[in-house]
């Protein structure tokens, strides 16, 4: 069980509600989007980005609950550990892979959204609630079950022809399999290597993202205790000065 001082409730509340709002009105807006659209219409629900602003949303929504009841657990810990870590990979891509390839089509509000505010308040969010108690690395690992459980699920949509958009039977570029650069291939031009690359090259940056959050929690836990102990040590410190300033106004008042 985690504990939180007044500070990390009143500002983890604000930025859960923030997520699950964010969240929950971007897969609104992606869903009622057109059909041509990026991650539109009916298909939407197929894209791992809205799959994991609704992990993360659902995760914030318990969360609150937690908070509201002062306490939280381990398993809860790890799961919105694990969702912070998948909704940050979603953002990243998105912003740095995705959207040069887009151009202005890529910042409509459902995409900034799901792609921008979720991710980035969700970060925040997780490192104010980082638990008091040690984090094990070994956690890290645990963040490449959801794109392993998705890639599974695109390569299955893949093969039996599923339609994640007009004409399309694959989510990302990264997951089309008949690209120029096919499965092992390299090139100058887009999209410059093949699948399987491209998929290491994410499956090794979801852990790698989990096991530098943990160490980020780690340094502001040691950073909080810190912190706290040298309050405690101020205060009583301030407490001696006031009671030896007490007995020296004792022992002058008794000379006089």
């Amino acid at each position: 069980m985690f504990t939180y001082t007044n500070f990390q409730k009143k500002v983890s509340l604000v930025l859960k509600v923030i997520v699950a709002i964010a969240a929950v009105l971007g897969t609104f807006l992606s869903a009622f989007a057109g059909r041509n659209s990026f991650m539109g219409g009916t298909t939407v629900f197929m894209y791992f980005t809205i799959q994991s602003n609704i992990l993360i949303a659902l995760v914030s929504l318990v969360g609150i609950l937690f908070l509201l009841r002062g306490k939280s657990g381990k398993v809860w810990y790890t799961l919105t550990f694990v969702a912070t870590v998948a909704i940050t990979l979603t953002g990243v891509v998105f912003c740095f892979v995705l959207a040069p390839t887009m151009g202005k089509a890529a910042w409509n509000v459902q995409n900034i959204l799901t792609h921008v505010v979720t991710p980035v308040v969700s970060v925040l969010d997780f490192f104010v609630c980082g638990p008091s108690g040690k984090i094990r690395k070994k956690n890290a690992f645990l963040v490449i079950i959801p794109p392993i459980l998705y890639l599974i699920y695109a390569s299955v949509g893949y093969v039996k022809g599923w339609e994640f958009g007009p004409g399309i039977n694959y989510p990302y570029f990264f997951l089309n399999w008949g690209s120029p650069m096919g499965a092992f291939g390299f090139g100058k031009e887009f999209p410059f290597m093949g699948c399987v690359w491209w998929i290491l090259l994410l499956l090794v940056s979801f852990p790698v993202v989990g096991f530098l959050y943990l160490i980020i929690v780690d340094f502001l836990r040691l950073f909080r205790k810190k912190t706290r102990e040298e309050k405690l040590e101020a205060e009583l410190k301030e407490k001696e000065e006031e009671l030896e300033s007490k007995e020296t106004e004792s022992e002058v008042s008794e000379e006089v």
